[in-house]
């Protein structure tokens, strides 16, 4: 290898390889000994040389081409073809002015007109500075066409002198000049930027990088970062009643599902709904299990409540309604895995009266407005602690503390045993609210007292933001399932003679 080799281009510093005999970028003949640099302004043209002799004219409508000066003029004499020369003094103006893309620098003195070689078809080709050493007239692989010199192009027509110029730039070879305005046909924009990834229509964009399209599965295919799901977190208001669910923080998906509403009964009182239901994590599709289970168990209570059904016995119908739509989600073939299954609890409150339901381990909660008053558990959990409990062989902290204690004996799946849904109606004689909750939260506040010291003491007028600080004392303190939670007010009603089915108030007694 040479050690006088040069680096990079003397016009533009392009870097150079090995061989190499033209610049890539501005077409500089690089085997050329490099023109001494001024003090002042490295790009001084070189004066030109003693003028050629003349050659013969070239035959009207011929084609340009490529060839090499004349003998004794420098290669800076002769024109350079569009976009090749000094990337300082012959790269074309990047304006909106067509007539200035193909502007070159005027030189101090008249050029000699370059000299004529005769094409193999008879053709007369002219010289052009792209300094081949070896003189014919082929230039580098990959050299676009000038706007003259295409060899089977029809002659282009020279521009008048008030006419717009020939723009150079146009792809393919093209020497038209359309009228000022045309915009570009489709690729022909040499600087549009390309389509950035996810830019899609209806495309989403990862939330991690921000700049790759998410799949179908969910993850991004630039950085392979899982999105966040739909049901990774939800909050929902509807007048007085609202619920939050949230994956927390170690489960991979949230399978916890909820509903509330409000409807009308016969008399135009309102009636509020509340439904929450917690998949089964070891069963099979335990997601689907509970938001089956709690759009059903919602539909069955709006359908019955404003026909004037009792309360209690719409919750009974409801839960069964609930149970059919998870067993419908079981595989056609027995034991070919785990039916999906889940739990449910749900409140109502209509009329004076608070109902309550619920099959497995989701609890109900009553905290009076009057914290001095005392709370309680409405609901009995069917699980394996409750049982030790019941049968007076565990104390409840013994039994809870169990690693067992979790292990559920009731469910809604086409593999439960015999379903007894179970329901109760209370009439409060003070105003408070229901927490409706999974165990993803009662984990973090068991007993009665223990909730109504997170309830925020607001909980009736602002029942959304009470669930968020619910979930959000779940997940400080460990997030280890899904956690949901719903806020039901109840407002007390003027004095009425009692149901024979209504059961004492939840103040009556503590938990």
């Amino acid at each position: 290898m040479s050690m006088h080799r040069l680096s990079g281009c003397p016009s533009c510093a392009e870097p150079l390889e090995e061989g190499d005999r033209f610049c890539g970028v501005c077409g500089h003949a690089v085997s050329a000994p490099p023109p001494a640099a001024a003090a002042d302004n490295p790009t001084v043209p070189i004066p030109p040389a003693p003028p050629a002799p003349a050659a013969p004219p070239a035959p009207a409508g011929a084609a340009g081409g490529y060839g090499t000066p004349a003998p004794g003029v420098p290669r800076a004499a002769a024109e350079p073809a569009p976009g090749w020369g000094s990337a300082a003094s012959a790269a074309p103006t990047l304006v909106d002015d067509p007539a200035a893309w193909a502007a070159t620098p005027a030189e101090p003195d008249p050029e000699p007109e370059p000299e004529q070689r005769q094409g193999p078809a008879g053709a007369t080709y002219a010289s052009s500075d792209h300094g081949n050493p070896y003189g014919t007239g082929t230039p580098p692989e990959g050299t676009p066409w000038g706007p003259t010199e295409a060899p089977y192009a029809p002659a282009a027509p020279a521009a008048s002198a008030d006419g717009p110029e020939p723009r150079h730039d146009r792809p393919e070879g093209n020497p038209g000049t359309p009228a000022e305005g045309t915009p570009w046909g489709p690729g022909e924009a040499p600087y549009e930027n390309p389509p950035q990834p996810g830019g899609a229509a209806g495309g989403r964009t990862c939330v991690a990088c921000r700049a790759g399209h998410v799949d179908t599965d969910g993850y991004c295919e630039h950085c392979g970062h899982a999105q966040p799901r739909e049901r990774d977190h939800l909050e929902e208001e509807l007048g007085s009643v609202a619920a939050v669910s949230d994956r927390g923080l170690r489960h991979h998906r949230n399978e916890d599902s909820f509903a509330v509403a409000a409807t009308a009964l016969p008399d135009g009182s309102a009636a509020t709904v509340a439904i929450v239901c917690d998949g089964v994590s070891s069963a099979s599709r335990p997601d689907e299990a509970s938001a089956a289970a709690a759009g059903a168990a919602n539909e069955a209570l709006l359908e019955a409540l404003p026909r004037g059904a009792h309360p209690q016995e719409a919750m009974h119908e409801a839960i069964l309604a609930a149970a059919a739509a998870v067993n419908a989600l079981a595989p056609e073939t027995p034991g070919a895995q785990n039916a999906p299954a889940c739990t449910l609890v749900g409140a109502v409150v209509s009329g004076g009266l608070l109902t309550i339901g619920w099959v497995g381990d989701s609890r109900a909660y009553w905290v009076p407005d009057d914290r001095a008053a005392l709370p309680r558990r409405l609901t009995e959990d069917d699980s394996w602690a409750a049982q030790m409990v019941a049968a007076g062989l565990m104390g409840e902290a013994e039994a809870y503390a169990d690693v067992r204690a979790h292990a559920i004996t009731g469910w809604l799946g086409a593999d439960a045993y015999d379903l007894d849904p179970h329901t109760a109606t209370f009439k409060p004689d003070h105003p408070g609210v229901v927490v409706v909750c999974t165990d993803g939260l009662w984990n973090y506040a068991e007993s009665a007292r223990e909730m109504a010291q997170v309830l925020p003491a607001d909980a009736a007028t602002r029942p959304l933001h009470s669930a968020q600080v619910l979930v959000g004392h779940a997940l400080d303190g460990g997030g280890h399932d899904n956690v949901t939670v719903a806020i039901v007010p109840f407002a007390t009603q003027p004095e009425q003679e009692p149901g024979p089915d209504a059961e004492p108030g939840p103040a009556a007694g503590p938990e």
